[in-house]
């Protein structure tokens, strides 16, 4: 591990071109703190490996604009997005394991959560419901479910955009909606902060799938930017692993990312 206050001169007098990160994802006020310190070790240990970085992510921009930066140094994805517009224009550089239980490591799933007094007892029985989602192109909050109701012979004809895992758990807790499919790390988080997650239960849970991917732009050095962030994991103390829910950082193939399938836009 290296000490950050032997590279804050290199890192302030860097002169390098204009450079963007950001890593939205999972993050909460709660946790805030903790990924601050997690980007400051990421950013020192890819200064040793001679790679400029911001000062902080820019977690207010457009995913999409992010994502597709030429001068994107770390961002992380969602499996959907990169198999369907991105595995061709980014550098995969490896999937931070969130130690999810019953899953290989990287990997993840979604729970399907509905109220915690709702009686149906199968996802069937929600034919008719109204489900709730955060965006069409979430792997979590929309393909993993519509394999899942596929495989029962149905998808939710009854749907409504929540823009986010939170208000999606959030609108099923209120009853204004019924049913939805959230990461299960998402999930983790809310049943940490959130008292209403004590009005919703699982009512199942989708197979595993490769989990949220850390990208930069093509053409970056993959291995240094791997080893980087691997350091910097290492780095966090316990306190701050167990607030990011961290574990380590793996290696997923991109085929198997490739591998997973999209609904159908008549899905959508």
């Amino acid at each position: 591990m290296i000490s950050l206050t032997r590279l804050e001169l290199h890192l302030e007098t860097s002169r390098g071109l204009p450079v963007i990160a950001s890593l939205m994802m999972y993050l909460r006020p709660e946790n805030a703190q903790a990924h601050d310190r997690y980007w400051a070790l990421i950013r020192a240990e890819l200064a040793q490996r001679g790679i400029d970085a911001p000062g902080q992510p820019d977690n207010t921009r457009d995913e999409f604009e992010v994502w597709t930066a030429g001068d994107l140094v770390l961002s992380q994805t969602c499996g959907m997005p990169y198999r369907k517009w991105l595995h061709d224009k980014v550098t995969l550089i490896g999937t931070p394991d969130y130690g999810v239980k019953g899953c290989d490591a990287g990997y993840y799933n979604s729970v399907i959560v509905v109220r915690a007094d709702d009686q149906r007892t199968d996802l069937p029985a929600y034919r008719d419901a109204l489900f709730t989602y955060n965006q069409t192109f979430s792997q979590s909050g929309y393909a993993a479910p519509y394999a899942l109701a596929q495989k029962h012979g149905f998808w939710f004809e009854n749907r409504s955009q929540s823009h986010g895992h939170l208000n999606s758990a959030r609108a099923v807790a209120e009853g204004r909606a019924d049913i939805a499919a959230l990461d299960v790390v998402t999930w983790e988080l809310i049943q940490k902060f959130d008292d209403f997650a004590a009005d919703l239960r699982v009512l199942a849970q989708t197979p595993p799938t490769p989990g949220l991917p850390y990208i930069a732009a093509a053409g970056v050095n993959r291995q240094a930017t791997y080893d980087a962030v691997s350091a910097a994991i290492a780095g966090l103390d316990q306190g701050d692993r167990d607030a990011l829910c961290l574990k380590g950082l793996t290696q997923i193939p991109k085929a198997a990312y490739l591998a997973i399938s999209n609904p159908p836009e008549t899905a959508g």
